[in-house]
């Protein structure tokens, strides 16, 4: 969310965004100043949802349809819970795109975007910023991409047969806690 914010800053300076996503998203956006707005908006921003609605996909819907600017923070099409997998930003995507034919702009992991405001927000260079996740069409992809160290846990989405060369991290744990005793 915070790189998909610091886009429309940039990008679209003034713009009154539409969002589809939890109220810390909006929150967020809020205190960066950018106006979110609940009808005629410039922009739409979609994200992950746990409050969504039919309203809410027919109002997107029928805004991508009008040719507004599209934005997506992230594509991952499952979030992991204690109890299986959910619906995140990307299959909700998905939906939107099966019924308007426009596909978002994603701001978020893996693009470059998300590098560079990490790397800006913290003072760190890219060379010496690891990202942990376990998702590798995100999480890994942001590193293997864009030049950080990626560190793949299986406590998530991916499996180690999924991993092959063209999307291999840089280094895999079982846990999270495994990491610490390595490094």
């Amino acid at each position: 969310g915070q790189a998909a914010a610091q886009t429309i800053m940039q990008r679209y300076p003034g713009k009154k965004v539409w969002v589809m996503g939890n109220d810390l998203l909006k929150e967020e956006l809020c205190s960066l100043g950018l106006p979110v707005v609940e009808k005629e908006p410039d922009i739409v921003l979609t994200a992950f949802d746990t409050q969504l609605t039919y309203q809410k996909l027919w109002d997107c819907c029928d805004y991508v349809r009008q040719g507004l600017p599209y934005i997506a923070t992230h594509p991952d099409f499952n979030c992991p819970t204690e109890t299986g997998f959910i619906p995140d930003s990307g299959a909700i995507c998905a939906l939107i795109t099966a019924s308007t034919g426009k596909q978002p702009r994603y701001f978020g992991k893996p693009h470059k975007e998300t590098a560079e405001m990490l790397s800006r927000r913290f003072g760190i260079p890219a060379e010496k910023t690891a990202v942990v996740g376990d998702r590798l069409y995100t999480d890994i992809a942001l590193g293997r991409n864009n030049g950080l160290t990626s560190i793949l846990v299986l406590t998530g989405e991916t499996k180690r047969e999924d991993v092959n060369e063209s999307n291999a991290p840089d280094f895999i744990f079982d846990s999270i806690g495994e990491i610490s005793r390595f490094f």
